[in-house]
């Protein structure tokens, strides 16, 4: 069963109304979870952190994790509220502070960013938890992977791994659908894909290709303010991407057959055909390629398929236009 992950991640904007009306619209998507950042500025961030400086109305990106936080009692609420809606409640901690936090607001998963891939401090917090783990390779080369699995396995850890590309929205030449099996075969966990392409069929074609996770983000309109919102899917197209991820892993657990087509036999009656003469011909003629037709149904001839058996030979008697051939016709 492929797991389906809605990502809000920051697209509430700080607003816990904004965030409930997020919940309330993953909850009929048919996402089997959703996923939140569990911010705490002082824990994880400086005022000297270089990234995004200047960004949006915060004079910040310090500012604007401070933003991002809600209070443990609201991240209690926010984790009833998920399973109220039968969502998993899935969160990416940025600190350790922050497991704190979601272990007392019951999360379910907790998830690892891209950039967090490397701090086996945070591992090890959350590996002491015992919760399943999801870790998303976005930065990470196959090098620092080795290190990080090698860490989580000798912890025992429950862990999968996403193919991700941190590229905000991610562009065909990056997606790095090829990457899902290579880890799959050089880790030997679940692996699945987080998507930024912003475009339903990227997770189709990454669920067909064999990721058994799926992330994407989710905004409520696509005018709204917020880094993600480029990357991110709206929930019409969500409710169809879900949609049509089922139907595909309907058909992976459904594999066809091919050696066996009895179910068929049925319709092959009806459509497949049996030779007949395509002009009146006389007793005597010798039958060439271009005298015959193949008419449904099958049975009532020679099989089309053995044409070439009658080439050459003598009919014994006169057939009409359209006539079916049967062996007892040929001398």
């Amino acid at each position: 069963m492929i797991k389906t992950i809605a990502e809000i991640g920051q697209a509430h904007n700080g607003s816990l109304e904004l965030l409930y009306a997020y919940i309330d619209a993953v909850a009929i998507t048919g996402a089997d979870a959703i996923k939140f950042q569990t911010h705490i500025a002082d824990a994880e961030s400086s005022i000297y952190e270089p990234f995004r400086v200047k960004f949006s109305e915060d004079k910040t990106r310090f500012d604007y994790w401070k933003r991002m936080e809600f209070s443990l009692a609201e991240w209690i609420d926010i984790g009833k509220y998920c399973k109220k809606r039968g969502l998993q409640f899935i969160s990416s901690p940025f600190s350790n502070a922050a497991v704190d936090i979601l272990e007392q607001a019951g999360v379910d998963i907790y998830k690892v960013g891209s950039g967090e891939v490397t701090n086996h401090l945070l591992l090890k917090k959350i590996i002491e938890t015992e919760k399943p783990i999801i870790i998303s390779s976005g930065m990470s080369s196959f090098e620092e992977l080795d290190h990080t699995v090698a860490f989580l396995k000798q912890h025992k850890a429950d862990f999968s791994i996403l193919q991700c590309t941190t590229s905000y929205p991610t562009m065909p030449e990056s997606y790095g659908l090829n990457v899902i099996n290579e880890l799959k075969l050089r880790y030997g966990v679940t692996v699945g894909f987080s998507d930024h392409s912003a475009k339903v069929a990227t997770g189709i074609a990454a669920v067909a290709l064999g990721a058994e996770i799926l992330e994407f983000h989710v905004v409520l309109a696509r005018d709204q303010k917020g880094p993600d919102v480029s990357s991110s899917l709206t929930i019409e197209e969500s409710i169809s991407l879900i949609a049509s991820v089922k139907d595909i892993d309907t058909a992976l657990t459904n594999p066809v057959n091919k050696y066996d087509n009895a179910s068929f036999s049925d319709l092959k009656q009806i459509f497949e055909k049996s030779l007949a003469v395509n002009k009146d011909l006389t007793k005597g003629h010798i039958l060439q390629f271009g005298d015959l037709e193949a008419k449904k149904p099958k049975g009532y001839g020679i099989n089309a398929g053995d044409y070439k058996k009658v080439i050459g030979r003598a009919i014994n008697k006169n057939l009409n236009r359209w006539e079916f051939l049967n062996e007892q016709d040929l001398v």
